[in-house]
């Protein structure tokens, strides 16, 4: 993997023609949170959750940009129900998928500008970034620096109102 500064990673964006991408991970639980709403003097609020709501919903988010082209968003949801044998997150081969995903859909080459999380770290995506080394450059960013990554952005805006949602139903997609 390559080290550098997001400088330096701007350089070689522009240089390759490439889409500058930053990904992060986020997760949310399916616990119905505990939140203030508002309600009429005098009246208890009452807010009725059908089922456990028990589990947690993992997602993982790229933003790309590239001068001349709209900004694009490529993302992966993974939900955990606490059953025997199924993964809690993300693993190695998510990751690789999801960056393979946002090759084929943005058409050329990418500079992933993305935090140093241990998974991100492992010898299997290590071996595959060195191996489309022609396509992909990988800059981390430094510990601790969530305004330097826009994708933070992002789920800010995703977990901004979610105290005051309700959800009758967690509608699930069927899995490819």
């Amino acid at each position: 993997m390559e080290e550098g500064d997001l400088a330096a990673g701007k350089n070689i964006a522009a240089a390759l023609g490439a889409w500058i991408v930053f990904e992060d991970e986020a997760g949310q639980s399916l616990t119905p949170p505990r939140a203030r709403t508002w309600v009429r003097i005098g009246r208890t609020p009452v807010v009725r959750v059908r089922g456990r709501g028990s589990g947690r919903v993992s997602m993982a988010g790229m933003t790309c940009y590239k001068p001349g082209e709209r900004s694009r968003l490529t993302y992966a949801v993974r939900e955990y129900r606490g059953h025997k044998g199924e993964r809690k997150g993300f693993g190695w081969r998510d990751f690789r998928d999801l960056i393979v995903r946002a090759r084929i859909q943005l058409g050329g080459p990418i500079v992933l500008v993305w935090d140093n999380v241990r998974l991100h770290l492992t010898k299997p995506l290590r071996e595959f970034i060195e191996a489309n080394a022609e396509w992909l450059a990988v800059f981390q960013l430094p510990t601790y620096a969530p305004d330097l990554n826009p994708q933070e952005g992002i789920w800010s805006l995703v977990k901004r109102d979610i105290g005051n949602l309700a959800a009758a139903d967690w509608v699930r997609s069927p899995r490819p």
